[in-house]
C-alpha cells in the first residue's frame, strides 16, 4: 500500500468510527424511531454519500452500533468472570456482570429495546449468542462436565437462562425510575442467585471422589 494509499485507508476508518460513535449516542438518548440520517451525519461531521459508502442505510448502521454494544458486553462478562478461579464463580459473576451492564442508560435501548425491535428477534438473539450468550454456554458446559451443576443438556439450559436473565434486563430497564438507590437490581440478582443454586447438584447426586486406592 502506497502512503496515499494508508492515508486514505486511515480516513475511511476514522469516518466510519465517527458514524458508529455519533450514531450510538444518539440512538442511546433518542431511540432509533427518532433519530434520522440527516442528524447522524451532521452529528459525524460526514455527508450523507460517506455514511452509505460504509453502511447500506440507518437500520444496517444500527446493526453495526449494536453489535459493537453487544460484544462490549460480552468483554465486560467475560472478564468478570476471569477474576474468578472457580467455575462456579467465575458463572456467578458473569451472569451479575450482565444484569448490572443492562442498567447502564447507554445500552439499555440499544441492546434491549431497540434491538430486536429493529432487527427482528432471530437476528438479536444470533447476535446475542455470538456475543455475552456464548460465554454462559461455556460456562455451563464445563459445570456440568465436572458435576457442579446437575448433567442435563446444556444447549437448552443455556437458552432458559439467558431468556431469564434478558427478560430480567428489560424489566430492570422499564423499571429504571422506580429505585434510584438500586434496589431494583439488588432484588434481581438475589432472586438470579436463588435460581443458579437450585441447578447445583446435591452432595447425594453429585460424582464422588474416589477414595485412596479404590
Amino acid at each position: 500500500m502506497t502512503a496515499r494509499g494508508g492515508v486514505r485507508a486511515e480516513q475511511r476508518e476514522q469516518t466510519r468510527r465517527a458514524l458508529l460513535r455519533e450514531s450510538r449516542r444518539l440512538f442511546a438518548s433518542r431511540g432509533y424511531g427518532a433519530v434520522g440520517l440527516a442528524g447522524i451525519v451532521r452529528a459525524s461531521g460526514v455527508t450523507k454519500g460517506a455514511l452509505y459508502h460504509h453502511f447500506d442505510g440507518k437500520a444496517d448502521l444500527f446493526r453495526a452500533v449494536l453489535e459493537e454494544v453487544q460484544q462490549e458486553v460480552g468483554r465486560r462478562v467475560a472478564e468478570a468472570a476471569g477474576r474468578h478461579a472457580e467455575p462456579w464463580d467465575q458463572l456467578t459473576a458473569g451472569c451479575r456482570e450482565f444484569l448490572t451492564a443492562s442498567t447502564d442508560p447507554a445500552l439499555q435501548r440499544i441492546m434491549l429495546v431497540d434491538g430486536p425491535a429493529v432487527l427482528g428477534w432471530r437476528e438479536w438473539r444470533a447476535m446475542d449468542e455470538a456475543a455475552s450468550a456464548r460465554h454462559l454456554t461455556e460456562a455451563l458446559t464445563e459445570l456440568v462436565a465436572a458435576g457442579v451443576v446437575v448433567r442435563q443438556p446444556v444447549a437448552p439450559l443455556a437458552h432458559l437462562l439467558s431468556g431469564a436473565m434478558n427478560e430480567a434486563a428489560l424489566w430492570l430497564a422499564s423499571g429504571a425510575d422506580r429505585d434510584p438507590g438500586g434496589g431494583d437490581l439488588a432484588d434481581t440478582w438475589a432472586a438470579l442467585e436463588r435460581m443458579l443454586d437450585s441447578l447445583r447438584a446435591s452432595p447425594a447426586t453429585a460424582p464422588r471422589a474416589r477414595a485412596s486406592g479404590a
